[in-house]
């Protein structure tokens, strides 16, 4: 393995050996926890494995219907009722919001990580999600029959229509945008942990933490030049 001048020589090795399996579920998260890594003093994959494996486990007890409807409700009964999960829109911009462990304990992070943990745990129980890449507001997008749910994880996964969303795009953009499609595409596992790298970058470079931004960078070009 290459040796990395500035991020933790666990975090790159681990974020690295996900990128042949990047398409996977478990190639996400996985990288997703290897960028926390660069930081958190106690994280490691495992850590965040028992977590997502205990959520869906109380779900899973909870099931007695195998309908895409009944796991949903169960999901959103136990996810964000009774666990809490929600945006942390009083510290929106604190870098623990970004790391999928640290979400995982607390319960509050960005629309990005919360959706991540969203589809981490629905297909542990047998539903399919993917994200929805929009400007400003990831979402998550799940699978029932024919159609496609969008569901905000930052706003207590509250059901959003086609023109709900958009409006949520223009309230943080703080501007209309146009109702198309493009507006509202599926993001690819590479796309998802892109867009988290970048939310970091941002930060780190607006707090002038020069260390923790070129360790971002790192796992960034590794990210885009390896499969």
């Amino acid at each position: 393995m290459p040796k990395p001048l500035y991020c933790r020589q666990s975090a790159y090795d681990l974020f690295r050996l996900q990128m042949p399996v990047i398409d996977s579920t478990d190639g996400l998260l996985y990288a997703s926890v290897a960028i926390a890594m660069n930081h958190l003093e106690i994280c490691t994959p495992g850590l965040a494995e028992d977590l997502v494996e205990q959520y869906a486990g109380v779900i899973r007890s909870r099931v007695r219907s195998r309908s895409p409807q009944a796991l949903l409700a169960h999901l959103h009964d136990v996810f964000f009722e009774e666990l809490g999960f929600v945006g942390n829109s009083d510290d929106y911009y604190n870098p623990l919001n970004s790391y999928v462990p640290a979400v995982l304990q607390t319960r509050k992070g960005l629309p990005i990580t919360l959706s991540l943990i969203y589809k981490v745990i629905a297909e542990r129980i047998g539903l399919s999600v993917v994200g929805v890449n929009a400007p400003l507001h990831f979402m998550a997008g799940v699978q029932l029959d024919e159609k496609v749910l969008l569901i905000d994880p930052f706003f207590g996964g509250r059901a959003v229509s086609r023109e709900e969303a958009f409006e949520r795009i223009e309230q943080v953009a703080g501007r209309t945008v146009p109702r198309v499609d493009e507006m509202l595409p599926t993001a690819t596992h590479r796309q998802w942990i892109a867009r988290i790298l970048a939310n970091l970058l941002n930060i780190f470079q607006h707090t002038e933490q020069t260390c923790d931004y070129r360790a971002m960078l790192e796992l960034r070009g590794i990210l885009m030049t390896e499969a």
